[in-house]
């Protein structure tokens, strides 16, 4: 007789990562080409000499420097291993039982249909908008008195769009102010909006919005899954109570700390990015392509069904993008010359023809 096993976890979708292949080129993964910061290779380093030793497990340094940083009070931070963590100890602490919702647009980030499932709650989905933005008149109107809590991905993962200030502050002013918001700005670096969201300052005024970010985008520390909540310090309390000890590793919290110290020299970086970031869409639009303005590190393209046949025709061509099943397909922004192997691929002729004819 095997253990028993909740049997719900059989329609739990499993988490599926961008595809690796040897000597394929990967844009399929939000990674970004650069490395970590010098300062925060020499962290690494250093920290991994005591790896024999636990981590903090308050992360006080890291929590010190966020809160610095930012502007805000220690207790109103908390950090786990990657922001996708947070996301799960959110659905913790705000749902109960199978009768509480969790709200998000949807094509979104695909773990939060995960963690909802995982955190035993029911999981709404709330159609993008025509351009693959998100609907907030719709997600408001969406609230229930079973909702607890309501992810806003800006930009969103994975079309790249974003909402700007203006709309968001009507959206925050129709939800109830005991229902959670999270407004998760994993690319918040990437973003050159003119009316420019800051999820920080928005949550200064309302206790029921908190903010998650993350090291692993255009800090270049993916591999190392370290991000951080801010919010109202009960928010905070109780994210710490759910907190799985130690999973921020020591070289995670030192690198972090390192990154913060030499963000000056982040801007030259984004910038790059996002350069190539419109080059790329330019590219793809000029060729007939629709593909939404984006504000990450990727482009979407919007083609449907054929999202994954045409997944499958550029991994042929050694590059690797990521389906998303019949909604489109999200390419990284990578290097100059990895961004070139792709739209030489996807402006071929014969490829265009293939899937715009």
């Amino acid at each position: 007789m095997t253990a028993q096993i909740r049997p719900d976890l059989d329609s739990i979708p499993a988490y599926t990562p961008g595809r690796s292949h040897p000597g394929a080129v990967k844009l399929a993964s939000n990674e970004t080409t650069f490395g970590p910061l010098p300062a925060a290779a020499k962290a690494i380093a250093e920290a991994a000499e005591l790896a024999n030793r636990y981590p903090d497990n308050h992360v006080v340094e890291l929590r010190t420097a966020l809160a610095d940083f930012l502007g805000v009070g220690f207790d109103n931070v908390a950090v786990g291993c990657g922001s996708v963590a947070l996301c799960q100890e959110l659905v913790q602490i705000t749902c109960a039982s199978p009768s509480d919702e969790v709200l998000f647009a949807w094509r979104s980030f695909e773990a939060y249909p995960i963690v909802t499932k995982v955190g035993n709650a029911t999981a709404v989905h709330v159609p993008l908008t025509a351009d693959q933005v998100h609907d907030l008149d719709a997600l408001a109107a969406a609230v229930t008195e079973r909702t607890k809590l309501i992810f806003v991905c800006n930009p969103n993962n994975p079309t790249g769009t974003a909402v700007g200030k203006a709309e968001l502050v009507r959206f925050l002013a129709a939800v109830p102010p005991h229902v959670l918001v999270v407004l998760d700005e994993a690319y918040y670096e990437y973003v050159r909006l003119d009316d420019h969201p800051d999820g920080v300052e928005l949550g200064r005024t309302r206790p029921n919005v908190l903010v998650l970010r993350t090291f692993s985008k255009a800090y270049g520390l993916a591999g190392l899954r370290v991000g951080y909540a801010v919010g109202d310090p009960a928010v905070i309390t109780a994210l710490l109570k759910v907190h799985i000890p130690f999973s921020v590793n020591r070289l995670a919290q030192a690198a972090a700390i390192a990154s913060l110290e030499a963000r000056h020299e982040l801007l030259d970086r984004t910038g790059i990015l996002v350069s190539e970031r419109e080059r790329v869409r330019d590219a793809l639009v000029e060729a007939g392509y629709q593909v939404p303005p984006s504000e990450a590190n990727f482009v979407w393209i919007s083609l449907g069904a054929r999202s994954v046949e045409f997944g499958e025709a550029s991994a042929g061509a050694g590059v690797l993008v990521r389906p998303y099943g019949a909604d489109g397909v999200r390419v990284t922004i990578g290097d100059p010359h990895e961004n070139d192997l792709f739209l030489n691929f996807a402006t071929d002729p014969a490829v265009l023809a293939r899937f715009l004819g």
